[in-house]
């Protein structure tokens, strides 16, 4: 993977997305030349274009993103990406169409558009039937090697297996005599030189994925390794760069304050990023002022009950603050106290399941982004009725409480609504991610992909 402002990507999607970038250039300076042709007017020089094609380009791929046309799922099936793909060109073309109302003139020919769009949809999808097969080859994923043949070192051998993996394991290294868990690892006495055996088998990375270290850290080894060019890498990083989360199984206080990440350099982003959330949230309630009164009125209508409703939450540094919702469940739903959401609660009412589909019922929320509680982006604020349970039962849950909390976030995103400790265990996991790798890039990337999570229903209950 690339580590690209601090967040990971594959090798795979960036180089399909740099290709698609080239061919939306090409597919709007296309349409541009087979228009004039049309019409009998001269094409002129591709400079006198380029800002239009590189606007087209952008607004394409910006939609590509926010539909989720370069997650796993879709780089693995062609069915998959074509819907997203249509849904991504069909928004990229509203966009474009708005942004050429807004500024006037005729950056972007209606007619032009529409064969653009056209070669939008073939052109990427071309890519993936050449290229994908190439993405998905072993060619293009970290070789990796792993020092240790026990549970950790299994853990790595499953998600490797995973369709969606950066990486293949090439071997497994038992570096003590205990039972191995993986049954194939190689005895490390078995190994007359490791740096050898790590040159034979093409490794591009070493995992050191021991269950204890102490007298079985092979320092030496991992020295000559690393002077080779080969990188070294422990497990609980490994772990971080390719699922996206911190994985609590194995991370401890040394990792978190040695590693990469909770840069100083917050302060300018933090400004910036208030001063998003300020024009934002301005915008938004504008714009959603009339979309929240006729829902309010229809909850109103729908069931007893006042339409919106209050409910504490902790914010950052553990403040509290009442966050505003419009009520999606049956008035009297916690008259025996705080619960948590299940699927298919039945205490959610018809029109409330929909505004949850949607997240209709989250808009009054902008209210707190403007006051400053919260911000567009960041972990999900919780109810004191549970924060002091799960600090208690989940290591570092307090460290979710440094950041300021957000409508959306890393881990909304990436995992569903969460209704149990269980949950709330893995959701954590992507939000100290979020907290230790912040950035105005992540914080792009999630608003984008947010538009996924809404149009195709991924996670609400």
């Amino acid at each position: 993977m690339i580590r690209l402002f601090k967040h990971y990507v594959p090798h795979a999607v960036l180089l399909l997305g740099l290709i698609d970038f080239v061919l939306l250039l090409a597919a709007s300076d296309l349409a541009w030349t087979f228009r004039a042709a049309q019409i009998g007017m001269d094409v002129g020089p591709v400079a006198e274009r380029l800002w239009p094609s590189l606007g087209f380009a952008l607004t394409i791929q910006t939609a590509m993103i926010a539909v989720g046309v370069y997650r796993a799922e879709a780089l693995r099936s062609m069915r998959h990406a074509g819907a997203r793909l249509l849904v991504a060109v069909g928004l990229g073309i509203i966009g474009l169409a708005f942004i050429n109302f807004i500024f006037g003139g005729q950056t972007f020919w209606r007619s032009t558009l529409a064969y653009s769009m056209l070669l939008a949809i073939v052109l990427p999808m071309l890519n993936r039937l050449l290229v994908g097969r190439l993405l998905g080859a072993e060619s293009f994923r970290q070789r990796v090697l792993v020092l240790g043949a026990g549970e950790r070192a299994n853990r790595l051998r499953l998600l490797s297996e995973s369709p969606e993996s950066g990486f293949v394991i090439v071997g497994f290294v038992a570096m003590t005599d205990a039972k191995p868990v993986v049954e194939t690892a190689i005895c490390r006495r078995a190994i007359d030189n490791l740096t050898k055996h790590v040159e034979v088998l093409a490794a591009t990375e070493v995992v050191l994925a021991l269950e204890e270290r102490r007298n079985a850290l092979p320092l030496a080894d991992l020295l000559r390794i690393k002077t080779t060019g080969v990188h070294v890498n422990e497990f609980a990083s490994f772990m971080e760069r390719e699922t996206g989360r911190v994985d609590l199984d194995t991370v401890n206080p040394s990792w978190l304050i040695f590693s990469d990440g909770f840069s100083s350099g917050r302060a300018v982003s933090g400004a910036l990023k208030r001063i998003f959330d300020i024009a934002a949230s301005s915008l938004l309630l504008l714009i959603s002022a009339p979309i929240i009164a006729l829902f309010a009125v229809l909850v109103k209508l729908e069931s007893a009950g006042p339409a919106f409703f209050r409910q504490r939450r902790v914010g950052l540094y553990g403040e509290g603050f009442d966050v505003i919702k419009l009520r999606s469940m049956r008035a009297d739903a916690e008259a025996n106290g705080a619960q948590w959401a299940q699927k298919n609660d039945p205490r959610v009412t018809r029109l409330g399941n929909f505004i949850r589909k949607t997240r209709i019922d989250e808009l009054p929320q902008t209210w707190s982004v403007l006051k400053g509680e919260m911000s567009f982006v960041g972990p999900r604020p919780e109810r004191p009725e549970f924060v002091g349970e799960l600090e208690e039962l989940l290591p570092y849950y307090a460290e979710r409480h440094m950041v300021k909390p957000g409508i959306t976030g890393w881990a909304q995103i990436n995992y569903p609504y969460g209704a149990s400790i269980e949950d709330s265990r893995h959701k954590l996991e992507y939000d100290l991610y979020y907290a230790k790798n912040y950035t105005p890039f992540l914080d792009l990337l999630i608003l984008l992909q947010t538009l996924r999570v809404v149009l195709w229903r991924e996670g609400a209950r």
